[in-house]
């Protein structure tokens, strides 16, 4: 439907279209599908070498072969990873951290819709697992190839963006952020589960990376959060599993009657990834609009009891040397 305004009467997000991006590299996690492919191919497009990360060999291979078909040239990988399997994201994300020179662009999208309960492959609620941990996971293992990035002479500065959501409102009031078992509570409903997590992109971007990693550290590195909009993907068709009969069709319906097409979904990260306006740690919920965070959004205590949670279950289940020291690593 926004589709169809914005060419009828030029109303909704403004189109964003990167220019030239050669020699620059950018990881999108989640960028073979939806949201995630459309940011992926904008920056192909545009000449920069994109290195996508998905759990389904499918998608990626089809991912692939569309860019390639329409930029020949087109530098472009696609690599496997579930994450929701902490052991699998330290392998894959070292690899990468490991073969590349560089890492101008990372941009966190992967994720699960509003779904039922269940838990990942570490016994993590399979939402905060794979939407949240995994990625929070991903940044502190390349965050030592961003940083060198940022310390190369005439180079522009690295970005680092979350895919997070309006329904980070649709978090739980009582969130804490505590301890492991608070975050596999049964009885959060799919909806309060799925905002947790958003709440948890804004969070960490804001006072995790942007007022604790990159300002104690004088790192000259960008990390903010986006709203890309009800977007018309297939995870929309997840609100069916969410809620049963004729509830779960109802709210497919709604989402897909009124949202964007998946383009217009990237423009805010596309933005992020590129404008001169963008301001460290803020959340965006358009390119170039600042969002209004909820109350929980804006809290600091709750950010850093996040930060504490996210280490503690990394270390858990990994082992205490499985992080990055997110002062020293370069």
């Amino acid at each position: 439907m926004q589709s169809i305004l914005q060419q009828t009467t030029g109303l909704g997000p403004k189109p964003v279209q990167p220019d030239d991006l050669s020699g620059r590299v950018a990881v999108v996690v989640g960028g073979a599908f939806g949201i995630g492919f459309e940011i992926s191919r904008a920056l192909a497009n545009a000449g920069c070498r994109v290195l996508m990360v998905n759990r389904k060999e499918e998608q990626g291979e089809d991912a692939k072969a569309t860019i390639v078909a329409e930029s020949p040239g087109a530098s472009v990988e696609w690599h496997e990873c579930d994450m929701g399997h902490l052991a699998q994201v330290r392998e894959v994300f070292t690899s990468l951290r490991e073969k590349e020179k560089r890492l101008d662009y990372l941009v966190l999208s992967a994720g699960i819709n509003t779904n039922q309960y269940d838990l990942d492959k570490d016994g993590v609620d399979r939402h905060f697992g794979v939407n949240f941990l995994g990625q929070f996971y991903v940044v502190n293992l390349l965050w030592p190839l961003l940083r060198r990035t940022a310390r190369m002479e005439g180079r522009p500065r690295p970005r680092v963006v979350f895919e997070a959501s309006e329904m980070h409102r649709s978090a739980p009031g009582n969130v804490h952020f505590a301890s492991l078992e608070e975050i596999n509570d049964e009885t959060l409903g799919p909806t309060e589960r799925y905002g947790r997590t958003k709440l948890a992109m804004i969070l960490f971007a804001k006072y995790g990376l942007a007022e604790g990693v990159i300002k104690e550290n004088e790192d000259d590195i960008l990390a903010v959060s986006v709203h890309p909009g009800a977007v018309n993907t297939a995870m929309q068709q997840q609100w069916k599993d969410a809620y049963p009969g004729i509830t779960g069709k109802l709210l497919t319906w709604a989402m897909l009657a009124v949202g964007r097409d998946v383009k217009q979904g990237s423009y805010s990260a596309l933005w992020a990834l590129t404008s001169d306006k963008v301001q460290n740690g803020w959340y965006y919920n358009d390119p170039d609009q600042p969002g209004k965070e909820s109350s929980q959004a804006s809290d600091k205590n709750l950010g850093a009891a996040l930060w504490d949670l996210s280490h503690r279950i990394v270390k858990e289940k990994l082992g205490d040397d499985a992080l990055e020291d997110w002062k020293t690593c370069a």
